[in-house]
């Protein structure tokens, strides 16, 4: 049973956590401890209705003013499939938080008040998506119960949405009207909006295609650690421990070690006391080569066929984390897969208003700002464009003075 991880995004009050609720309570999902938890509280809907984004909404302060702040995690599973949620805020000022729980998604829900449409925070959601390389995402119409299931209000936003979403580069979006207080469209179809002939949100994101590269054109294995036990036994045994980040790797072909350029065949995968003849993304295996080279943590392993960009000169995508703003004078460490090393900002290009698209002026850095930059590093780092193979095209910045992650960055090019 494979597993679908994807996060809500939404503005204030359009009903991320209580859409969440309402997806594991009407799928019967909740633990009894937890139902009997939610049953007991004193926060109520309008209607009298237990306020299902209780379920979610796990910091006190978040209960106390009914937002979400930090991005809550919730597991749940049906005949056909598991999940993993990432509940995100909608705030501006939480835009980090946000990126944190979109950086492993598979899919996004994208959320918009059916009395409010399209409005700024859709296109800063959307943009966010659309930068972390998300591919399928679904639009879900909330609130239709407070318009009176129009189907003319719908049709209108998704009009709106369709112009947006070329604008910030969205092809797969999935439309669905729905109200996550009434439960329309989210477990079972509606009978308020017969017009709708499309499937429910559960349904949707049951059969939703995963895409998974098993190419040997993105084969790309990361060493964690060099196998070099040193016994009787095993006294010429050298394996290379780690997971395979994307692609696949076959016993026979041929792979570069990168950086140093060195080449060898594959002579042996392990995965515990079995020996595959292939390893896909996903898998911890350690890898046998036939010549003995000199590798260490850090490394990677590449189909010599298929290899990445390697420089020290890299232009990428950041979003700023750290309260202390970007200084392009301090040296931070870049973390990237195993390996980490000493990096410089060399240089800010432009700053993304993230409510209008438009690029700004990059004088500063400051938290939550996202943009273009020039990253100098003291080692050569083999990576491949974002949008080409995220599980070998992003990185953290790690302030070398606190050991706080500062930064997450996103590869584009080589810098000229």
């Amino acid at each position: 049973m494979d597993i679908l991880k994807f996060l809500t995004a939404g503005s204030v009050d359009d009903g991320k956590s209580t859409l969440i609720g309402r997806l594991l309570y009407d799928s019967d999902s909740i633990l009894l401890d937890q139902l009997e938890a939610l049953q007991a509280s004193n926060r109520k809907n309008d209607d009298g209705t237990i306020d299902l984004a209780i379920l979610t909404d796990g910091l006190k302060a978040e209960r106390e003013q009914g937002i979400t702040i930090d991005v809550a995690y919730k597991y749940f599973q049906t005949d056909k499939r598991k999940f993993i949620i990432a509940d995100t805020p909608g705030h501006i000022q939480y835009t980090r938080n946000m990126v944190t729980g979109a950086s492993n998604a598979n899919l996004a829900i994208i959320l918009v008040d059916a009395r409010k449409g399209v409005i700024e925070q859709t296109i800063r959601h959307s943009f966010l998506v659309s930068l972390l390389g998300i591919q399928q995402v679904v639009l879900a119409i909330n609130k239709m119960d407070m318009v009176d299931y129009s189907e003319e209000t719908y049709n209108k936003i998704v009009a709106d949405y369709k112009v947006l979403a070329g604008k910030v580069g969205l092809k797969n979006v999935h439309y669905l009207p729905v109200s996550a207080l009434k439960g329309d469209n989210i477990v079972n179809n509606s009978t308020n909006m017969p017009w709708y002939s499309g499937e429910s949100l559960l349904h949707f994101l049951e059969t939703v295609e995963l895409a998974v590269d098993t190419s040997t054109e993105h084969a790309r294995f990361p060493v964690q650690w060099v196998v070099r036990p040193q016994t009787d036994e095993l006294h010429d045994y050298r394996g290379y421990a780690g997971r395979v980040s994307s692609g696949s790797f076959k016993v026979n072909d041929k792979v570069t070690v990168l950086p140093s350029g060195f080449t060898s065949t594959i002579s042996k995968i392990e995965v515990f006391e079995n020996e595959p003849e292939e390893a896909t993304a996903g898998m911890s295996i350690t890898m046998h080569l036939a010549d003995e080279i000199d590798i260490s943590r850090g490394d990677i392993l590449v189909n010599s066929n298929y290899q990445p960009l390697v420089s020290q000169l890299i232009e990428a995508d950041l979003c700023w984390m750290d309260t202390r703003a970007l200084d392009t004078t301090h040296t931070y460490f870049i973390q990237h897969n195993s390996k980490v090393t000493r990096c410089k900002i060399q240089e800010t290009l432009y700053k993304v208003n993230i409510n209008t698209l438009e690029k700004e002026s990059a004088e500063d850095f400051k938290l939550n700002d996202i943009g273009r930059i020039i990253i100098k590093t003291a080692d050569p780092i083999a990576f491949d464009p974002y949008e080409e193979n995220k599980a070998n095209g992003g990185a953290i910045i790690i302030d070398s003075r606190t050991n706080v992650t500062v930064g997450a960055v996103m590869f584009r090019n080589v810098a000229d």
